[in-house]
């Protein structure tokens, strides 16, 4: 579990004023930067290569883009340990690697906005991979800064400011970018973006590096050959971090692992068609930008603050089952405007607001509820691999998701998605049965 926060962080209060400690408004910005490349390998990528006439097969295959995020665990243990040269003596460990990740975000931002799929999309993929890359890289230390610089009180208030910073860059990346390209260009866009990454490096100078509240044993000391060496930093960096968790939870590890790859698979299926969806059935780009990012970004941010709220009074683990029976339940609505099958204004807010609603608190709920599963000796890469199995069942589906569009109908993929979904109702209800039974907490 993470340490209590250093001297100067006083005991947060319940309620709304956890979130006027300084390190959870700090995590706002740091949210900010993860979020902002997301969309824009993502949904935002699906509506550009929509309008250049892409196919929904191929679309859809770049979903497989994201399993850049999900296989982030086998780097973080360089993350987790390796200091880098020059910057990380001036900055520390956690806030050097950000920086580097941040700039490399930017520089293949800059990149990609010179591309056209329409022409080479081989290189609009490559470009994408290496935003992905990057921003998969920000995200281990992120998160690894989140759980260190503040205590298990303060995780719920610290992962709905990580949703609040994440949402308004993805309004920026996801509105913004449309905005800017229905007036302008796709070049305008995402070079505007990258200079939107400004916002996270600045925020790297601002923050201080988290003291470790532990550490991980130390490799032997002593004279050894370099074979030597690379095995006890492999046996202590990567091999410890899942030795350790096992060591925690013995067998019962297998099914929380289990529980965290099948948590969002409903929504990332749904996530990578539904720009796509929107400009088939006949909305304008513009349209998409007011409804369903901006008025969507303000039910998420509500969604979110309501999930830290509920952690900070009755912990992560109960609100589970509520978060993943709304995320499953309103894709349906998404089935309903499907087979409405028409440009129905109230009828995309209504879905809009029901889902994102439940996307924020289910995701600030999961991700304070995965904060307390690590070890502080290990934060960075057990982090990133608990975050990588929340995401690569469902990436690896949502590959596919163009091709189940042009096999059936848009209504028959939603109810799909939503279905996909009960596997992790079922495992939330196990999880939270035992802690209830007042088993060992996960």
């Amino acid at each position: 579990m993470p340490a209590e926060p250093a001297a100067g962080d006083a005991a947060p209060r319940k309620g709304p004023g956890i979130y006027l400690h300084r390190r959870v408004l700090a995590m706002l910005f740091l949210g900010f930067s993860a979020g902002l490349p997301f969309p824009l390998v993502f949904a935002t990528l699906s509506a550009w290569l929509a309008t250049a006439g892409i196919s929904k097969s191929s679309i859809g295959m770049f979903a497989w883009v994201g399993m850049t995020y999900s296989l982030k665990f086998l780097w973080a243990p360089l993350v987790d340990r390796l200091p880098l040269p020059g910057l990380g003596g001036w900055l520390g460990r956690r806030r050097s690697w950000m920086l580097v990740a941040q700039a490399g975000v930017a520089a293949a931002l800059v990149a990609l906005a010179g591309a056209d799929p329409g022409v080479d999309l081989a290189r609009v993929a490559l470009l994408s991979l290496a935003v992905a890359f990057c921003s998969a890289t920000q995200d281990i230390a992120i998160d690894a800064w989140r759980i260190e610089a503040v205590g298990q009180r303060l995780q719920g208030a610290m992962a709905a400011a990580y949703q609040f910073g994440y949402r308004l860059a993805m309004l920026a990346a996801g509105a913004g970018a449309l905005f800017v390209a229905d007036l302008a260009s796709w070049s305008a866009a995402y070079r505007s973006m990258a200079v939107l990454m400004l916002v996270g490096m600045i925020t790297v100078f601002i923050i201080e590096e988290p003291l470790r509240g532990a550490t991980a044993p130390a490799a032997p000391v002593g004279p050894q050959s370099a074979g030597g060496r690379l095995r006890s930093w492999f046996l202590s960096a990567v091999v410890g971090p899942f030795a350790d968790f096992f060591h925690r939870n013995g067998a019962w590890g297998l099914v929380l692992l289990g529980f965290i790859t099948c948590y969002r698979i409903s929504d990332l299926i749904l996530g990578v068609m539904a720009n796509p969806f929107y400009i088939d059935i006949g909305f304008s780009l513009s349209q998409i930008a007011t409804i369903a990012k901006v008025f969507g970004f303000g039910m998420t941010l509500a969604g979110a603050a309501l999930g830290g709220v509920v952690v900070a009074r009755w912990g992560a683990v109960r609100p589970l089952v509520a978060g993943a029976i709304l995320v499953a339940g309103t894709n349906l609505l998404f089935a309903g405007l499907a087979w409405h099958h028409a440009p129905d204004l109230r009828f995309l807010m209504a879905t809009i607001s029901a889902d994102n609603l439940a996307a924020g608190f289910a995701g600030t709920v999961f991700i304070a509820y995965l904060s307390g599963l690590t070890s502080v000796a290990y934060t960075a890469t057990q982090y990133a691999l608990f975050s990588a199995l929340m995401t690569v069942l469902g990436n690896f589906i949502g590959g596919f998701s163009g091709v189940v569009v042009e096999a059936s109908s848009w209504v028959s993929f939603f109810l799909y998605a939503s279905a996909m979904g009960l596997p992790a109702i079922v495992l939330s209800l196990v999880v939270v049965r035992r802690a209830v039974a007042g088993q060992p907490p996960p």
